[in-house]
């Protein structure tokens, strides 16, 4: 018989695995057009139409590019589209964001201390935010403040702002920050599917009608290419930050959030600038050392009350004090805060370890309670915790925390 808690977790690492996969393929072609466009040569001789050109050595080839400002004279019999990867992205995107945060929303999601919602109502607010969100940006930009680039990134920012603060308001610190990148990440890929493809596809359809384009179309694509590329750095460091408790354990998550775009625009600036031949701006690295110390000391002066934190913890529901009140939880319990809690703690004893490792207490019942599927996958059928079994949890141990797990779930 298949366990579904095996199951479950590897069907998570799957498309976690293929979101990675996509989104590098997605980041690396946007990294390199962006390059590419700023980097054109549009001295010399050029063909009609064409707006700048490159030469590059790669992989043992040279390559020479062309680019056609508006439209080529005529539709070319290949032409390659660059738009699956942002979709896949997208979609093992939004499937990531199912399988751990939706199914998981007791744990991951919902924090009762800030909203005590129903899971359906968590599940409801995470996916029309992402709607709505895009909803907002998009009016902004087919605004006339889409001829007033700069005025419509500030007020992109202050959009991202309020995101931020307002998820830090609703869901879980770890929860926020990664709404944020998928927030981020809609407004990217709705860029792509509703804007600048199909504003291509109207340029290719008046080639193959032998039309003139409108060069407003590619003016309003390159905008919002403009926005991804500023936009895809903070969207890596949120995807991640489910790493690193420090950022997302702090009562100022959201304006380290705010920051970390801040620090997306000055890094995307110098690159842009040095490829498009206006020199290396190394005023930009010096700001973003300045924000990321801020950020630092912001994660230290919001760091949780460890006291208050403890007692809100430790409130159990009924339904969970019915779990914790079984033989087996009580035999299960002094197995995880004899070998785990040392490090799973608000204040942790073992030496080098300053906070719990992502963010993972495991001290109260509740604590215990909540992440038994965790403990489980991580100490009762695998080796993966501790981390070389360096506090010798025996396989006796293991065995019960996962004949406990078993029982408790009814597998």
């Amino acid at each position: 018989m298949i366990d579904l808690a095996i199951a479950w977790d590897w069907l998570a690492f799957a498309v976690r695995w293929t979101h990675v996969i996509v989104a590098i393929a997605w980041i690396g072609s946007s990294f390199y057009f962006i390059a590419l466009d700023l980097g054109l040569r549009r001295d010399g001789e050029l063909p009609e139409g064409v707006s700048g050109e490159e030469w590059q050595v790669h992989g043992g080839g040279f390559y020479h590019i062309n680019k056609y400002m508006v439209a080529p004279q005529h539709m070319p019999e290949h032409l390659t589209w660059f738009k699956w990867e942002s979709y896949s992205t997208w979609l093992s995107g939004a499937a990531l964001l199912m399988v751990v945060y939706w199914a998981g929303a007791g744990l991951y999601l919902i924090d009762p201390a800030k909203a005590d919602l129903a899971v359906w109502q968590a599940i409801l607010i995470s996916a029309g935010s992402l709607a709505i969100g895009w909803l907002v940006y998009d009016f902004l930009c087919r605004s006339g403040l889409g001829e007033r680039p700069t005025i419509l990134m500030m007020l992109l920012f202050v959009l991202l702002v309020a995101m931020s603060w307002g998820y830090n308001q609703i869901f879980t610190g770890r929860a926020s920050l990664l709404h944020l990148g998928a927030f981020t990440a809609t407004i990217m890929s709705a860029n792509v599917f509703f804007t600048i493809m199909p504003n291509q596809r109207i340029v290719v359809a008046d080639l193959k009608a032998g039309r003139k384009p409108d060069p407003k179309y590619g003016k309003i694509a390159k905008l919002r290419s403009t926005h991804n590329n500023y936009l895809t750095l903070p969207v890596i460091f949120l995807m991640l930050s489910n790493h690193y408790p420090l950022a997302f354990g702090t009562d100022y998550t959201w304006i380290i959030a705010a920051l970390v775009f801040l620090m997306g625009v000055t890094i995307r600036h110098f690159f842009n600038t040095h490829h498009a031949g206006g020199g290396k701006p190394y005023w930009t690295w010096a700001i973003t050392a300045v924000i990321f110390l801020v950020i630092v000391w912001l994660s230290w002066a919001g760091r949780a009350n460890a006291e208050a934190d403890e007692m809100a913890e430790s409130a159990l529901s009924a339904a969970q004090q019915q779990f914790v009140a079984t033989q087996e939880f009580a035999d299960a319990a002094e197995i995880v805060r004899s070998r785990c809690s040392m490090c799973h703690a608000r204040e942790p004893v073992w030496e080098g370890i300053n906070w719990a490792p992502r963010g993972v207490y495991l001290e109260t019942d509740r604590d215990i309670a909540a992440h038994a599927r965790l403990i489980y996958l991580q100490a009762g059928v695998t080796h993966a915790m501790p981390p070389a079994n360096i506090t010798q949890i025996s396989p006796k141990e293991r065995a019960a925390l996962a004949e406990w797990y078993r029982s408790a779930s009814g597998g």
